[in-house]
């Protein structure tokens, strides 16, 4: 009987053996788009930055590079864009894993394809590769598996196993090997975010650094452990409740969950996506400004208060995970972009002000729906007396209510064009959305 690894390694083969639908190219196109715009912003920052003063000995060569082109071996480009692409809380989920799977997968993706010179349909191949088979692993793990795992540093690392055996063209032996060796190189706590620290986006970089290491020593011969998932002492034991794998994979080939993918509209925690959209949008139905607000009660599933409930968020990573500054930041200035995070913003008495008159609380009803729902209610109440009560039943950005490619493009450009500039922002993202029809992929998309 197969294992789930070495089913999960047949169907990635499969998948360079015939065309893959306009649908999922378009959405593919979507995801690295995606990546790109968390990537650059990210780069320039601390971990990012600081990485690349204690990995110096293995920048300036190599056939990768970094996201401003700089030349790198690539299991370091892997592991340095993948910590950019996920520094900044911009980039996609699959909600029903607790995942951020481009963080991961497309560094992987973006790195060894470099290094293997690999046409940009070959990239895209990858990345969906990389985007199924570590979906349906994040999904199968659930809610258990979040209790104590960061999903994006554990599950991340089968998306980007993936990605780099695509692009090795391992056959499904050597392929099942890599993930199963992915599997045993699984890490990233919780805890690392619990606090304030540098570690979360660390998490994704990993992953796609031993993403790219399980790939290339399965090439070289390197066996894992192949029912790594649903052994006796494996993950789905070892780090869940016993998930049913075969579920897991049941609908591979068929049901792609590419096509469903949450892109960020506001740039902090999913998790408090919720709630800022329902509270923008209960003070747009009463027509007040932040000033006449007396009170707002945000009711949610508890993983949102569990990881997003910092009180006095004093660093922009602990404003990053606080309901109660991204809701009240949103209300007096309408939106959560990179600049609520500056230290001016961080200080603004407006801001904290408000905190205190906003009330956090669990759903029963919203926490039993999580993780395939990320919903918020909202209660807002006036100074001269009014209230009302509003359900956001899902988020901006969710399957349900997606960005459009245009939305795609802003988010994009407003990203991408602080670091890169305008121009360079605007080449570079019509040279992605023809990424299906470029012959191979140089040092960066430029």
């Amino acid at each position: 009987m197969k294992t789930t690894t070495q089913t999960l390694a047949q169907f990635a083969c499969a998948l360079n053996q015939q065309p893959l639908s306009p649908e999922v190219i378009h959405h593919a196109k979507r995801a690295v788009i995606d990546w790109h715009a968390a990537l650059l912003p990210g780069a320039v920052v601390a971990p990012p930055t600081l990485l690349e003063q204690a990995l110096a000995a293995d920048l300036d060569r190599g056939q990768a590079s970094l996201a401003l082109g700089r030349a790198a071996t690539t299991r370091t480009a892997a592991l340095i864009n993948g910590t950019a692409a996920h520094t900044v809380e911009v980039d996609d989920i699959y909600r029903d894993a607790i995942y951020h799977p481009g963080a991961p997968t497309i560094a992987a993706a973006w790195a060894v394809g470099q290094e293997t010179r690999s046409t940009g349909l070959d990239v895209l191949l990858a990345v969906v590769a990389g985007y199924e088979i570590s979906t349906r692993i994040g999904a199968a793990l659930g809610r258990a598996h979040y209790k104590y795992w960061h999903n994006t540093g554990t599950v991340g690392s089968f998306g980007a196993a993936a990605a780099a055996a695509s692009l090795y063209r391992l056959e499904a032996g050597p392929y099942a090997h890599a993930l199963a060796t992915a599997g045993t190189f699984a890490a990233g706590l919780q805890q690392a975010f619990r606090m304030d620290s540098l570690s979360k986006p660390l998490h994704a970089g990993r992953a796609a650094e031993a993403g790219v290491l399980a790939a290339q020593a399965a090439r070289a011969g390197v066996t894992g452990s192949l029912d790594i998932l649903e052994g006796e002492a494996g993950m789905g034991v070892a780090m869940s409740n016993g998930p049913d794998w075969q579920q897991a994979v049941a609908t591979l080939g068929r049901d792609f969950h590419i096509n469903r993918m949450t892109f960020k509209n506001h740039a902090c925690c999913g998790h408090t996506f919720a709630a800022i959209d329902g509270a923008l949008e209960v003070q747009r139905r009463l027509g007040v400004t932040a000033g006449d607000i007396a009170r707002v009660q945000v009711a949610t599933y508890r993983p949102a208060l569990e990881v997003a409930g910092y009180e006095n968020p004093q660093t922009p990573a602990e404003a990053r995970f606080s309901v109660k500054y991204v809701v009240a930041t949103a209300l007096i200035y309408g939106s959560v972009r990179l600049s609520a995070f500056e230290s001016q913003r961080l200080a603004d008495p407006a801001i904290r002000e408000l905190m205190k008159r906003i009330e956090l609380t669990v759903d029963p009803e919203l926490d039993a729906g999580f993780p395939g729902q990320r919903a918020a209610r909202i209660t807002m109440g006036t100074r001269d007396g009014r209230s009302e009560k509003y359900l956001q039943p899902t988020r901006k950005g969710d399957p349900e209510q997606p960005l459009s490619d245009a939305d795609l493009d802003d988010k994009f450009i407003e990203l991408a064009a602080p670091v890169v500039g305008a121009g360079q922002a605007k080449a570079m993202l019509v040279r992605l959305w023809r990424l299906d029809s470029e012959p191979h992929i140089r040092w960066a998309p430029h």
